[in-house]
Formats: C-alpha cells, structure tokens, sequence
C-alpha cells in the first residue's frame, strides 16, 4: 500500500469519526481536526504536489475559513464545521474541493429539512441543532470517489 493510499484512509477514518461524534454530541473535536491538518503536507508529500499547489490549498483554506467563519459569527454554523471545511481545503485539489462545497450545499439543505421535520413532529422547543458535519463527511466522499473515479488508469 503507498503512503497516498495509507494517508486516504486515515482521512476516511478520521472523516467518519467527526460524522459519528457530530451525531452522537453535535461536536467535531478540535484534536480530530488539527490531526487532519497536520497530516495534510505528508499528503502534499505522498502525491508530489509543488510549491504553487501547496500554496493553492492554503489559500483556499484561508478562503474557507473566512467565509465560513463569518458564517459562525452569525450564528448559521458550528465551528468545528468551520474548522473541517478549512482542513479538507488543505487536501482536496481546487476542483474536488469547489464539488465538495456543491455536494455539502445540497446534502445540507437535505439534512437540514429532515430536521427540521424530525423536530416538528418530535414538538420539541428552540431550534433543531443540525449535525452539518454528516453532510461535509458525504460532500467530502463524493468529491474523493468522483475523483478516484475519474481517473485514467493508463
């Protein structure tokens, strides 16, 4: 096995530990995320990425952690969804990571009308907490199965 394929799946694993603890308690640790993080230049390493391209995922997780930063200023997202968005944005190329953000959009919006449901008909108080880090994990599937999908072989 390549470290690539080692890396890949321990960011699987570690991808669905955060969509289990964010049902579970409606939390994605921030040890869970810094971990993703800190392996992201062993996998700019483990593919070969250059200087240009590792300045690209930066940039895009300096842009990620903006936008959806104020996002949570606002009160419309958890930071530790916050801080996962910024840390895959250091390990999906540019156009995996623009299909993620598409995939999150749409599997959150259903999400979010499931809860919405599930709460209604529960009659429970305050606002339904939506666990948004279930549709960054599955956008984040999509965009690495789309692109190991579609990649030539020879």
């Amino acid at each position: 096995m390549t470290a690539a394929s080692l890396l890949l799946l321990a960011l699987t694993m570690m991808l669905i530990v955060a969509a289990g603890t964010d049902v579970r308690a409606r939390i994605i640790p921030n040890r869970l995320n810094l971990a993703i993080a800190l392996l992201a230049p062993f996998w700019w390493w483990a593919t070969g990425a250059t200087g240009q391209t590792i300045l690209l995922h930066l940039a895009f997780a300096g842009g990620a952690l903006l936008l959806f930063g104020a996002l949570f200023a606002l009160g419309m997202m958890g930071g530790g969804d916050v801080k996962l968005i910024t840390v895959l944005a250091l390990w999906l190329p540019a156009p995996a990571m623009l299909s993620m953000l598409v995939w999150m959009a749409i599997g959150g919006g259903v999400l979010t009308i499931f809860m919405l449901a599930l709460h209604a008909l529960r009659r429970a108080p305050g606002r339904p907490e939506v666990p948004y880090g279930v549709a960054i994990v599955g956008a984040t599937f999509v965009a690495m199965a789309n692109d190991i999908l579609t990649t030539q072989l020879a």
